[in-house]
């Protein structure tokens, strides 16, 4: 293991099983070099940044004795442009509701504590830590890829999932505009595509997506983890505010678009007790569809959040632990398929009748959105460009 976050899970062993308090296991971590200077990641949700797991070095900061910690710079976010070989991504996962998807970016500039996909990082030789929201990928050539992999005569239409690993309208995407380049493709040959995300940039796209609504080809939902904005500022940083993404629930229903909201991630003892509300004000602005999805730590993201919690709730520490160990058998995460996402046992059972109750009362999910797959046309610039070869 990474002696980084063998560090972290050493304090979390501090508090959970020696009964020691949160502030000395915080202490504990303060002193032992893992985390950064709050200067340095000031807009930034993760407070360490551990070397990959596939690295042979780990790397530690330490003060010299010459206060060169205070010359550091701040983490700034760099995007490098990827040229990917291919653009669509396969999923044989039997508890996804899609089988292929698309993701404009490595890395996620959000800076989501909780973010699933940080350990992804860890294949580019980078840290699932601050790395992960501060030294972004972008694939600029996506439309161009799509185009000739739609074209390919094997080919057969399938909704394709924009947004599942990391946000297509992340802010870079002001800049880039790879996700509008996407769409702009699948528009062109009517091909369904259901979207993900948690920013309200996704309104700028609603003439594209308002046209493939129509023809039954688009739909968007719309991740609202918390209403308290001084939990998401410090959680998901560089998000929109809860009451922007429920502007844009509103914006996107209002055109025709059909729109979801997810309570995702809930967190035990953090947000759990938001969900009913979350959902009333998501109904009240015209979502008709609704998910949820618990806490999960997979690989580095335990340590990552662990630290995190320390930092802002260091009162709950224990209690989240606790319930949430409750869920997958005593560890911090189970990657079975079927339970990974909703957890098993008590407080899971009773958190998902809780879900069910509330989504009945209000009238979510009563008819199912089904994208239309008969309309696709191959796209025809593509056909005639790979009729030279």
């Amino acid at each position: 293991m990474n002696s980084n976050l063998q560090t972290i899970n050493n304090a979390d062993e501090l508090v959970f099983s020696h009964g020691a308090s949160a502030r000395s296991a915080n202490d504990y971590l303060a002193r032992s070099g893992v985390r950064t200077d709050e200067g340095r990641r000031r807009g930034r949700g993760a407070g360490v940044n551990p070397s990959g797991r596939f690295e042979t070095l780990s790397r530690h900061t330490f003060d010299d004795g010459w206060q060169t910690l205070d010359e550091l710079p701040a983490f700034k976010t760099t995007v490098q442009k990827e040229n990917a070989r291919s653009i669509i991504s396969r999923n044989a996962s039997p508890d996804l509701n899609f089988d292929q998807s698309i993701n404009p970016y490595r890395g996620c500039e959000h800076g989501c504590v909780y973010c699933f996909a940080r350990p992804t990082h860890s294949f580019m030789g980078l840290s699932a830590g601050l790395d992960f929201e501060s030294k972004l990928f972008a694939k600029p050539n996506a439309a161009r890829l799509l185009q000739r992999e739609l074209s390919k005569p094997k080919y057969k239409a399938k909704s394709l999932a924009i947004g599942t690993n990391t946000d297509p309208y992340q802010p870079i995407e002001k800049q880039w505009r790879i996700t509008r380049s996407i769409l702009e493709t699948l528009d062109d040959c009517s091909h369904p595509v259901g979207i993900v995300t948690k920013s309200a940039l996704v309104t700028r796209d609603i003439d594209i997506l308002a046209r493939m609504a129509e023809r039954g080809l688009a739909r968007v939902a719309i991740s609202i983890t918390s209403m308290d904005l001084k939990l998401c500022r410090t959680m998901e940083p560089r998000a929109s505010s809860p009451t922007l993404r429920l502007e844009a629930v509103k914006k996107l229903s209002d055109a025709g678009i059909p729109v979801s909201v997810l309570v995702a991630p809930l967190i035990p003892a953090l947000n759990d007790h938001e969900m009913e509300r979350i959902l009333d004000a998501a109904y009240s602005n015209g979502a008709r569809h609704a998910g949820f999805i618990m806490l999960r730590l997979p690989l580095e993201v335990s340590g990552i959040f662990k630290d995190w919690l320390l930092r802002h709730y260091p009162d709950r520490y224990r209690h989240v632990l606790s319930l949430l160990r409750s869920m997958h058998g005593g560890k911090d995460y189970d990657a079975d398929f079927g339970t990974r996402m909703k957890g098993k046992g008590p407080y899971a059972w009773q958190t998902g009748r809780r879900f069910e109750m509330a989504t009945k009362r209000l009238g979510f999910n009563k008819r199912p959105v089904k994208l239309r797959t008969d309309l696709f046309r191959k796209p025809q610039e593509a056909e005639m460009q790979l009729s030279l070869f």
